[in-house]
């Protein structure tokens, strides 16, 4: 396994112009080689219209300049909106993104499995778990990974209790549902546990290993400070069991990239420090 991070740990609030050289001096001066990276890094939207031949060279450079990889390249939006344009808005991004990836440095898109919440595609809301919201979810996802079948990429889904496949169970119901080489896994430990499960979360995360475990193509790092959400906390100061957590990542064979988020650059350091303690 090798660590990496999110490279928009590292931008700073209000930079509309990013500095795609320091970002990556900073993330190389922790050790550690391996990016998750985001347009924004290249002063664009995440989900980006268009990116310039120019900003595909500049990163292509300066990676490879520091010898360092880009582990996976964020393509969220909501899979799951309610109203169909959203969606297919964002396929269009993705379709951007899935242009330019493998020039970027990556085969690998994160997803966001999506939520009928209109305001936040990691907020929850009372129709993620009805037929219809599945069923959008599923026929997006089929755009999705017909883009990447021409792209020759792979796409990440990430089982998330505020989204629609809110559970490693649900993540193995996709996975089953469409029978594509494309999809992998993402696995964030601290992002799987309802609202009173964390007491039986060792339980929860053998499930979560013996459903998915031969199927991870990502690992994330974080914390969490209750059950019912997502994680939000720096790996090592919340709640999770990361002792057991990396014991089932060694028992999986999983041997990619575990990428750091949910922490500021300040901490970045001890985070680095933690993991590799484990």
């Amino acid at each position: 396994m090798e660590i990496g991070i999110f490279a928009t740990t590292f931008l700073e609030e209000g930079d509309s112009l990013p500095d795609l050289n320091r970002l990556l001096d900073q993330i190389s001066g922790l050790g550690i080689a391996a990016v998750h990276f985001d347009a924004l890094c290249l002063g664009l939207p995440s989900m980006p219209d268009a990116i310039e031949p120019a900003q595909v060279s500049k990163t292509q450079e300066a990676f490879a300049s520091r010898q360092m990889w880009m582990a996976s390249l964020s393509a969220t939006f909501n899979m799951a909106h309610p109203e169909q344009n959203e969606r297919a808005k964002g396929l269009a991004q993705l379709e951007v993104l899935a242009k330019n990836a493998r020039a970027l440095g990556s085969d690998l898109l994160t997803l966001c499995t999506g939520t009928r919440n209109r305001d936040s595609m990691w907020r929850s809301h009372p129709e993620n778990a009805t037929d219809g919201a599945w069923a959008d979810m599923r026929a997006t996802m089929e755009q999705a990974i017909a883009i990447a079948e021409q792209y020759n990429l792979r796409l990440g889904i990430e089982p998330e209790v505020s989204n629609v496949v809110s559970s490693p169970r649900l993540a193995r119901r996709l996975l089953d549902e469409l029978r594509s080489e494309r999809l992998t896994i993402v696995m964030d430990g601290a992002n799987i546990f309802p609202a009173g499960s964390l007491p039986r979360q060792r339980e929860i995360l053998d499930e979560a290993f013996d459903l998915l475990g031969d199927d991870i193509g990502l690992v994330h790092a974080k914390d969490l400070t209750r059950d019912g959400a997502a994680g939000n906390a720096a790996a090592g100061t919340g709640l999770l069991d990361y002792p057991h957590y990396f014991h089932l990542l060694r028992q999986s064979a999983f041997d990619g990239a575990v990428i750091l988020h949910g922490l500021s650059a300040a901490q970045a350091p001890g985070c680095v420090a933690f993991l590799k303690s484990l």
